[in-house]
C-alpha cells in the first residue's frame, strides 16, 4: 500500500480512479500546526508554495514530491534533495491560456471592444484607422514548453510568422517555429510578445529600458508568465513612450497590486487578475498529472513533468 500524504485533501478531493485507490492510502496533513507523530509516508502532494508543514512533511519517508500547479518560484526548492523527485502538474493550463494570448492578440489588432457602437456612429463600414490582421504578423514567444506550444499552435493557422526562445538548443517542437538564443533577436521584429517563461535568475528583470529599446514601436505584450520577469518602470516609459502599444498583464508583481498602482488605469494597459489559467475543468486538469504520475511511480516507470531545482522548473 503506497501512502500519500496530501497538502490538499483526502481521496475524494484528489479524484483517485478506482483501480489506483485499492493500492493507495492518502493521508491529509495540515498545511500549519502540528502532524500527527505517527504518520509516515511516500509521496507528499502539496502547493507550490512555501506550506509552514513542509519541511516536516519531508522528514516523514517522502521519496516523491507532487505540486499542483506550473509556476515553483514561490516553492523552497532548497528543501529537495538528491533522494527526492520533484514534479508539477505542467502543461495543465496549455489550452486555456493559449486561448487567451488568441483573444488577446485579436482584440488588438481589431481593436475590441472599442470597434463596438451604441450609437450611431459618424463613419459606417470603414473604420479610421483600419484595422490590423495577425496575417504576416511577427509572434515572439519566449518560453516554447507546454504553453508556448500550445500558442503557436493556435498561431500558425492565422498565418502568423513566429520566432521562439527558449532554455534549450533543441528544435522547435512544432514546424514553422523559428528558434532563436537570443533575446535581442528574438523581440527586434516583433508585433507581439508573449512572455510564457518561468521566473528564475536568468528571467527576473528581463524585460527592461534596454530590452524595450530593442523593439519596433507599436508592439504589443502580454505577460501570462510572472510579473517580475518585467521591470514595471521600463515598462512605464516603454508605454509612454509608444514602443508598446498596448500591455496585457495577466501576472503582476506583487500580486494583487496595490490599491491606486498605475496599471489599473494607464490607457494602455489592460490588465487581468491572473485569469488566464482558468476554465471549467482547471481544477480536476490539477490533479490529473499527479493521478497520471501516480499510477507510473506505482509500476516503478519514469515519471512525467520532473522539475530540476538546479534550473528552477
Amino acid at each position: 500500500m503506497l501512502r500519500v500524504l496530501s497538502h490538499v485533501g483526502r481521496l475524494d478531493s484528489i479524484h483517485i480512479p478506482d483501480d489506483l485507490a485499492s493500492r493507495v492510502e492518502v493521508i491529509a496533513i495540515p498545511m500549519d500546526g502540528e502532524i500527527d507523530p505517527d504518520v509516515v509516508g511516500d509521496v507528499l502532494i502539496t502547493t507550490p508554495t512555501s506550506v509552514p508543514t513542509l519541511e516536516e512533511a519531508l522528514s516523514r519517508g517522502v521519496k516523491w514530491v507532487h505540486l499542483i500547479g506550473t509556476g515553483i518560484d514561490k516553492f523552497p526548492l532548497h528543501l529537495i534533495g538528491d533522494d527526492l523527485i520533484l514534479t508539477n502538474s505542467r502543461g495543465l493550463s496549455a489550452v486555456p491560456i493559449s486561448e487567451w494570448v488568441m483573444a488577446c492578440m485579436l482584440s488588438f489588432v481589431k481593436r475590441m471592444p472599442n470597434s463596438f457602437v451604441t450609437e450611431q456612429p459618424k463613419q459606417w463600414n470603414i473604420p479610421s484607422p483600419s484595422f490590423a490582421t495577425l496575417e504576416n504578423a511577427n509572434l515572439a514567444i519566449l518560453g516554447l514548453g507546454g504553453i508556448g506550444t500550445a500558442i503557436a499552435q493556435r498561431a500558425l493557422p492565422f498565418g502568423m510568422n513566429i520566432t521562439a526562445m527558449r532554455n534549450s538548443d533543441a528544435p522547435s517542437p512544432i514546424d514553422g517555429v523559428r528558434m532563436v538564443r537570443s533575446v535581442t533577436e528574438l523581440v527586434a521584429d516583433a508585433d507581439h510578445v508573449v512572455l510564457v517563461a518561468p521566473l528564475t535568475d536568468a528571467t527576473r528583470g528581463l524585460f527592461n529600458d534596454d530590452l524595450f529599446a530593442a523593439m519596433k514601436p507599436g508592439v504589443q505584450l502580454i505577460n501570462v508568465a510572472r510579473g517580475p520577469i518585467i521591470d514595471d518602470d521600463a515598462l512605464l516609459r516603454a508605454l509612454d513612450n509608444g514602443i508598446v502599444a498596448c500591455a496585457d498583464i495577466d501576472a503582476t508583481d506583487p500580486e494583487p497590486l496595490t490599491d491606486g498602482h498605475w496599471m489599473y488605469s494607464h490607457p494602455a494597459v489592460r490588465l487581468s487578475p491572473h485569469v488566464s489559467w482558468n476554465w471549467s475543468g482547471a481544477f480536476q486538469a490539477m490533479y490529473a498529472t499527479f493521478v497520471d504520475n501516480l499510477r507510473l511511480y506505482l509500476n516503478d516507470e519514469p515519471l512525467l513533468s520532473v522539475v530540476n531545482p538546479a534550473d528552477g522548473y
